[in-house]
């Protein structure tokens, strides 16, 4: 933990030094601290949840979402269902602008879908695979063309897949063998002004942005800083204006402190270990090649006990891709209880009485407290585990490579279940979220019925199916699901927390 709170000091010292917007403040600049440094800042292409935080500033959606889960108008002003819901025709608002200053328009959406479904290494191919092409109708007006009907689609058009950016920079740096994401061209509040890795992303206000008058601020500055405990200490000491997700154990300090203001809301994602089963050589052991090995794990874990020791029981354990309570919860497959003894039996079957495996857990405190807490709980029933922290971007950049044996990794969440589970068990997703190389036809069979229907009660009955498969072969043993918290200046007005998670800068100001 000393190690931790030092390398957050220096990143923290290191943002004061290189130019400071951890240390110079004006009424201007929104300063906020990150959890963890993104990945790439391209849209088709990028897979984390601080990075789709940045997004928000940086590149608007054809349609966003409300708190409350409604999908809501951005940059497309109306839509409706066509063709038996076979096509989705969309009006496109008027007089928008890219940061290059180029025109939003049908054509431009065009060649982001397209982008999405073609560019190689693309993260939002699976979300929207039932898109066969985009037919122009007029400037402002296009129609996405389905194979099948496809429930999710509106949900996952309020995330990445759903972000313009401009055709004529994507098409420039692909000309110039550049990549795109180092200087990456939206039609959001911001445009990009500098990244300096591990240091910080800066933002500028863009003039022409379409809503502008909801913006109040010239720049926003986002500083990743891993260590918690110090990202709060920069809040506390005037260094940063808003924070996400304060640690669990510092929220009555926070609430009691008259400098800051405290907001938080339950979340769409969850926590989870997922195991090696199928990439690469790392995959070669009983976790990854039993799943009875599997089974003895989630039995040799009491959920709650995590729950209360690390987040002061302010979580949801879980057993699902989705909490309790979700309307997509498979109810009859509830939350294991913890068995040791039944655990010890099937490691015995199993042959593998003492199985010893490495867990890689990003640097973050919370997630390192709580993988110690289940490290402890593992080796009653028998398990040797070995946690390897591991910077989080670089984490990532581990598990799509199979270079890691069980990976303690969360995952933001989606307004539609199927955000949150097809992506990381078919057989078609992408290699870059699906590390453990799962594939299971039946599985297949049931995710795509349950995409292609809208009535609740008969996506349910195939999602059932999924859980029965999924929770028995456990490439992913769910385990809790967080709720956002954040910290921010108590002049900070405006603020309204999503279930998404991200920090939307309309409507922020400094009072």
């Amino acid at each position: 933990m000393k190690k931790l709170l030092l390398a957050g000091i220096g990143l923290a010292l290191s943002a004061m030094l290189a130019g400071g917007p951890a240390l110079a403040q004006t009424a201007q600049t929104l300063r906020i601290g990150l959890a963890e440094d993104p990945d790439l800042l391209d849209p088709t292409l990028a897979r984390t949840y601080v990075g789709r935080i940045v997004f928000a500033s940086l590149c608007d959606k054809l349609v966003d979402i409300t708190p409350e889960l409604e999908i809501v108008p951005q940059l497309a002003t109306e839509w409706q269902w066509t063709d038996g819901n076979k096509g989705l025709v969309m009006k496109l608002r008027q007089g928008v602008k890219f940061h290059d200053g180029e025109p939003f328009d049908a054509a431009a959406v065009k060649f982001n879908i397209e982008r999405h479904l073609k560019l190689p290494g693309s993260n939002r191919k699976a979300e929207i695979s039932a898109v066969t092409g985009v037919d122009i109708i007029d400037d402002h007006t296009v129609k996405l063309v389905l194979s099948a009907p496809f429930a999710p689609l509106l949900a996952q058009l309020t995330d990445r897949a759903g972000m313009m950016v401009s055709p004529k920079a994507a098409q420039a740096a692909q000309a110039s063998g550049g990549d795109f994401s180092t200087r990456p061209v939206c039609a959001g509040p911001f445009k990009f002004s500098e990244r300096v890795a591990q240091d910080r992303i800066v933002l500028e206000r863009f003039a022409d942005y379409w809503n502008k008058d909801q913006i109040k601020f010239d720049k926003v500055t986002f500083l990743p800083i891993p260590d918690s405990t110090v990202r709060l200490a920069n809040l506390q000491s005037g260094g940063l204006d808003l924070i996400e997700r304060v640690m669990a154990t510092d929220v009555e300090a926070v609430k009691k402190d008259s400098r800051l203001k405290f907001a938080d809301i339950t979340g769409l994602g969850y926590q989870s270990i997922t195991a090696n089963l199928n990439n690469g050589p790392r995959s070669k052991n009983p976790l990854g090649q039993d799943p009875r090995v599997r089974q003895a794990l989630e039995l040799s874990i009491d959920r709650d006990a995590v729950n209360q020791v690390v987040f002061n029981g302010l979580f949801q354990p879980g057993n699902q891709w989705v909490p309790p309570g979700n309307p997509f919860y498979v109810k009859s497959l509830p939350i294991p209880g913890r068995d040791v003894a039944k655990a010890k039996q099937l490691l015995a079957e199993a042959k593998a009485p003492n199985p010893s495996f490495t867990l890689t857990v990003p640097t973050n405190p919370e997630t390192l407290q709580a993988a110690q807490v289940i490290q402890s709980m593992a080796a009653e029933a028998g398990f040797d585990i070995k946690i390897q922290a591991t910077e989080f971007a670089s984490s990532l950049d581990l598990a799509v490579k199979g270079d890691y044996e069980a990976y303690l990794i969360g995952w933001s969440g989606r307004t539609d279940p199927d955000g949150n589970i097809y992506n990381f068990v078919s057989c078609k997703a992408p290699p870059a979220l699906n590390t453990p190389h799962y594939c299971n036809e039946g599985v297949d069979k049931e995710l795509d019925a349950g995409r292609a229907i809208e009535a609740p009660a008969e996506r349910l009955a195939h999602y059932a199916k999924v859980a029965e498969r999924v929770l028995a072969d456990r490439p992913v043993i769910y385990v809790w699901h967080p709720k956002w918290l954040y910290a921010m200046n108590a002049k900070l007005a405006g603020f309204t927390p999503y279930p998404d998670g991200l920090i939307r800068p309309q409507g922020l100001r400094m009072q």
